[in-house]
């Protein structure tokens, strides 16, 4: 009868590569998905050497235990939406790829196609890209690549914010809605390009280019924030919103601060308990 009173949690399942500098991976997701009102799992899928300079090695789980690992959470916890962010081999997207197909309730699964670091790093097998877009992408419902990244799923290069919405419908094809993100074009204002495959819509998110190094992470962030605010029940455009304008506020607070030598985190922690209340009411 106690147990019946309890109340329940919006649950974030994160399935990424850690990052000991605490600015990206499954260490900013945790942080989001907790500072955006949800409560964090996680299923760690390699040990990355990194700081806020650059990446220096890579330790990968090995896949059964990176498969066990979902299973223990989603048997016993569950989860009302999955982030899933660094997959570096072909072998591991299909072994998620297969774990989560054990959960066909799961719908809400948001994928940040991490390939490259912030400071240029590689961190996806060049063998993996392929199974990326045929095998894991098809099983997302939202997607959030930015232009590298972009261009290499869609194999040539994106020149102007012109070709934004093309390129999102183009990227649609492979099974799911498309978040492209305008950063790397380096205009002054952002107006990044999502389209929602589900609904056919194309939504511009204009923001104001903020002067800062601290971009550590801002994509698994980003992915997220959506991940947090589609466990809360909003739908795939408000999600969105909200995690843009978390995103641009946590990049805002972040650029005032110092922390190593290289490209320093956002500020995940930006929001407030009352400002959670007030997204709660939207």
């Amino acid at each position: 009868m106690e147990d019946m009173k309890k109340k329940s949690y919006f649950r974030v399942m994160t399935i990424a590569g850690s990052d000991p500098s605490g600015g990206a991976g499954v260490q900013a997701d945790i942080k989001t998905i907790s500072a955006c009102g949800c409560y964090a799992t996680s299923a760690i899928v390699a040990l990355v050497d990194e700081n806020t300079v650059g990446v220096y090695d890579v330790l990968p789980v090995p896949e059964k235990f990176v498969a066990t690992q979902i299973h223990s959470i989603l048997d016993d916890v569950g989860t009302d939406a999955v982030k899933i962010g660094m997959l570096h081999s072909a072998e591991l997207i299909r072994t998620v790829r297969n774990t989560l197909d054990a959960y066909p309730e799961i719908k809400n699964i948001v994928v940040d196609p991490v390939m490259v670091a912030t400071s240029g790093d590689p961190l996806l097998e060049e063998d993996a890209v392929a199974t990326l877009m045929d095998v894991l992408i098809p099983k997302s419902r939202i997607i959030t690549p930015n232009i590298p990244e972009a261009e290499i799923l869609l194999g040539h290069k994106i020149g102007s914010q012109d070709e934004l919405p093309d390129a999102a419908v183009e990227l649609s094809r492979f099974g799911a809605s498309v978040m492209l993100k305008a950063g790397h074009l380096y205009d002054e204002k952002l107006l990044d390009v999502f389209y929602n495959a589900e609904t056919k819509e194309t939504i511009y998110l204009e923001s104001k280019r903020i002067d800062t190094v601290n971009t550590h992470g801002t994509g698994c962030t980003l992915s997220s924030a959506i991940a947090s605010y589609l466990a809360r029940g909003f739908s795939l455009n408000d999600s969105v919103k909200l995690a843009k304008d978390y995103i641009m506020k946590a990049i805002k607070s972040g650029a005032r601060y110092k922390i190593g030598n290289g490209h320093g985190p956002v500020n995940h922690f930006q929001y407030s308990d009352r400002q959670i209340a007030i997204i709660d009411q939207i």
